[in-house]
């Protein structure tokens, strides 16, 4: 995975040039993903600044993927699934849930803006919404500015435990955190057949 290729500067009057962050975007193939084809096939825009990256579910985030995008010279990442309590695969986006605390402690820790890192709920009806988080993160990155790290000499990706980093830095092992946003009545799980928890491993 790579975030080269940046997007082009815009350009301004008096031929200075805005900063376009590149994001990568982790997306749920149930969910957020199918609401990004929706806002596709609706023509709803968006900013292109997020490279889209479809997972089989948000709980199926390995956490070094977010540390090697920012290794790699994404200046954001955006991790999004599907409402909390209607995942696919159970309680898989819980999961998600937990290791995203994890690396917003751990990011803090190496210097990065926790800002840069974004959680979004999306359901696979929500492409309008899904639409606008992208422009809402797309618009914090850019203001918090190019991230600049020397590309691939940020962190020895085999070195780290991020278990025992979690439970470092005082991560609750008995359960998620409290679901934030509750759920989505218009949650499109109806017209689809749930997978088994155990398949999303």
């Amino acid at each position: 995975m790579s975030a080269h290729g940046a997007v082009a500067p815009a350009p301004v009057e008096g031929g200075v040039t805005t900063f376009e962050p590149v994001i990568i975007g982790f997306t749920c193939n149930w969910c957020s993903y199918r609401a990004a084809d929706l806002a596709g096939t609706a023509r709803t825009k968006y900013p292109p600044n997020v490279r889209l990256i479809r997972l089989m579910c948000s709980g199926r985030l390995d956490p070094t993927f977010v540390l090697k995008a920012f290794a790699e010279g994404a200046d954001g990442v955006m991790v999004s699934g599907c409402h909390p309590g209607e995942c696919h695969y159970i309680e898989q986006n819980y999961k998600a849930m937990r290791r995203f605390q994890l690396l917003k402690r751990t990011i803090e820790a190496l210097g990065i803006e926790p800002e840069r890192l974004q959680l979004v709920w999306a359901s696979a009806a929500e492409g309008v919404r899904l639409a606008g988080e992208i422009a809402r993160v797309t618009e914090e990155v850019r203001a918090i500015g190019p991230l600049n790290w020397p590309v691939g000499q940020i962190v020895d990706m085999d070195a780290v435990d991020l278990e025992k980093a979690w439970e470092a830095t005082g991560g609750d092992a008995d359960g998620p955190p409290e679901m934030p946003g509750g759920t989505n009545p218009e949650h499109a799980s109806a017209s689809m057949t749930a997978p088994t928890a155990e398949a999303a491993r």
